[in-house]
């Protein structure tokens, strides 16, 4: 988001603004090395001929990660699915379907969203992967605008939404249109998670691809 200050003293008070944004961003990669918290994801679907309105889905559930490159995502509502990452693997496991999906993690992440969490505890460990700039503050939080640098892939920017030095949300757009928008609450900041707690086996009788 950019903005045309008319003068000096807006364009230093933006400026200000949106050095927060890094600064936040910079603090909580640096200082929160694990957390847990509660999501609700709504992702929106580009408005179609003849619809209203854009179609929408809401889902929920419980997130963790252990840095520098271990998360899981809990969905529970409204179908449980797991998908985690555990330093070699990313699985995904869809619990309705009884299929388990394992990728190895290096290829499967790269410049996308889970990237940014899981990344080192530096700014400068995203910088190979996106191009970084500060937002105006909004809604109460401080904002980073993510670009992957990889113009081939699907994903188009990243918003990141910072309080202090908690994530409060995470605003997805691809190159589609569709719009994937995270927020967070219930945050725990550095809760004593291990290694173990990102392990994953998949259940008995599941089908296990590896594409």
């Amino acid at each position: 988001m950019k903005r045309l200050f008319l003068s000096a003293a807006l364009f230093l008070s933006g400026f200000a603004a949106q050095a927060d944004g890094l600064q936040a961003l910079d603090a909580f990669l640096r200082e929160v090395g694990s957390a847990r918290a509660s999501f609700t994801q709504v992702v929106t679907s580009p408005t179609r001929a003849g619809e209203a309105k854009p179609r929408s889905k809401t889902s929920s559930g419980r997130f963790e990660f252990m840095r520098p490159d271990r998360f899981r995502f809990e969905y529970t509502k409204p179908f449980p699915q797991t998908i985690v990452a555990d330093g070699q693997t990313l699985w995904l496991y869809d619990v309705d379907l009884n299929q388990v999906t394992a990728r190895r993690q290096k290829d499967a992440l790269g410049s996308t969203p889970a990237a940014i969490i899981a990344s080192a505890g530096q700014i400068d460990a995203l910088k190979g992967a996106f191009e970084l700039k500060s937002a105006p503050e909004q809604d109460g939080l401080q904002w980073v605008e993510a670009t992957p640098r990889a113009k081939e892939g699907q994903l188009r920017l990243v918003r990141i939404g910072l309080r202090e030095k908690e994530l409060a949300v995470l605003d997805i757009e691809d190159g589609l249109g569709q719009r994937s928008v995270l927020r967070f609450s219930q945050w725990q900041a550095n809760p004593g998670l291990k290694a173990g707690d990102f392990r994953f086996e998949p259940p008995a009788g599941a089908d296990v691809i590896r594409p």
